[in-house]
């Protein structure tokens, strides 16, 4: 096992049906994304991964472990893109670690709707190909960045909702996991609190004591493949059927090969109206990816009053980052195939109280 993922071997091709490896294991022609037209890889190859943990006002007592958490989840991304895997293996193996590490607000992270029931949404989209995968509003999935893929590779659809993602789910054959393996509990005294007393999502986005947020990585290959994955376990007492920016081409994530990737996290309905996502990686083709990062953020509190932040790659294998937040978990690696980690470039960090004072 490795970083909670079973490795079953080492070639990159398609999954098995129920292990979910982090390179999978067969070939398949039929299936229309860049991950499945490989060449050859060269040595020299610059691959690269970013990753974040939620833009949000993280409480003290969560700092190292959501920390810890994005680093544990950047390496593994790594390593998948170190063995010469795709970029869309790359994020999905980062982004199910952080859904399966709960202090983040996804997977086993997530929080209750006011019905106190879960709904989660996650996209992973192939710069490549620009094939989509999202599922939103959907229960009883532990990892459901990996759901998503396989509406990118097994339907001719982007999008599967509620009932419907749930049905597809079953088809595919994961496990019906129940909510309460998804909420900490933690997550039932939040919702608890919620009950008592009500708010709304902008109390919820700024009490540090009950808001949380969005997981996401952004990747680089060695073919010069790049993917984005996003994933969110929902936001606190929401509205049944409320589904934010996450699994949205274009605003919590985008990935297009002539231009970057970007991961989004903060305010959902403010990154849904800004496009966030979409307008970071069009201003890639000017700006380096820390201020394609900023620009939008910026414009986004000075139209929308709303905070939040992204990650960002561009097809050179750059990262960037930027949060308006008090804090974000993020971390990175840059390098190329077959380097040894302790040679790869690596970078981490959590706060952005300067940006956050900046907009006040």
């Amino acid at each position: 096992a490795m970083f909670g993922v079973r490795l079953l071997t080492r070639s990159c091709g398609v999954r098995m049906h129920k292990a979910q490896p982090l390179c999978w294991t067969a070939t398949r022609t039929a299936l229309n994304t860049s991950a499945n037209r490989r060449q050859a890889s060269t040595s020299n190859s610059p691959i690269s991964l970013i990753v974040h943990g939620g833009a949000w006002d993280i409480p003290d007592k969560l700092v190292d472990a959501s920390l810890a958490g994005a680093q544990d989840a950047a390496l593994a991304g790594f390593r998948v893109l170190v063995e010469g895997c795709s970029a869309v293996d790359a994020v999905e193996a980062a982004v199910r670690l952080l859904e399966d590490t709960d202090c983040f607000d996804a997977g086993t992270g997530s929080v209750l709707t006011r019905e106190g029931t879960v709904e989660m949404d996650a996209l992973v989209m192939d710069g490549g190909s620009l094939a989509i995968g999202s599922v939103a509003s959907v229960g009883g999935v532990k990892n459901p960045v990996t759901l998503a893929r396989r509406v990118m590779e097994e339907t001719e659809h982007c999008l599967l909702v509620g009932q419907g993602a749930r049905q597809f789910a079953d088809e595919q054959g994961f496990d019906v996991v129940p909510d309460e393996l998804l909420v900490t509990a933690d997550g039932r005294k939040e919702f608890e609190h919620f009950q008592r007393y009500g708010t709304t999502v902008e109390d919820l986005f700024n009490d540090p004591m009950r808001a949380h947020d969005t997981v996401g990585a952004v990747a680089l290959d060695c073919h010069g493949n790049i993917a984005a994955a996003t994933s969110t376990g929902g936001i606190l007492g929401k509205r049944i059927g409320r589904v934010g920016d996450s699994p949205i081409a274009g605003a919590g994530g985008f990935a297009d090969n002539e231009l970057g990737a970007c991961s989004a996290t903060g305010h959902g309905e403010a990154l849904l109206k800004m496009t966030a996502s979409f307008r970071c990686v069009q201003q890639l083709g000017t700006e380096e990816p820390d201020e394609a990062a900023k620009r939008v953020l910026v414009a986004m509190w000075e139209r929308l009053s709303a905070r939040g932040g992204l990650v960002v790659i561009d097809r050179h294998g750059r990262t960037g980052h930027y949060a308006t937040t008090t804090r974000m978990p993020w971390a990175s690696y840059e390098g190329s195939v077959g380097c040894p980690l302790e040679d790869a470039a690596k970078g981490s960090g959590i706060e952005n109280q300067q940006a956050f004072a900046q907009l006040r």
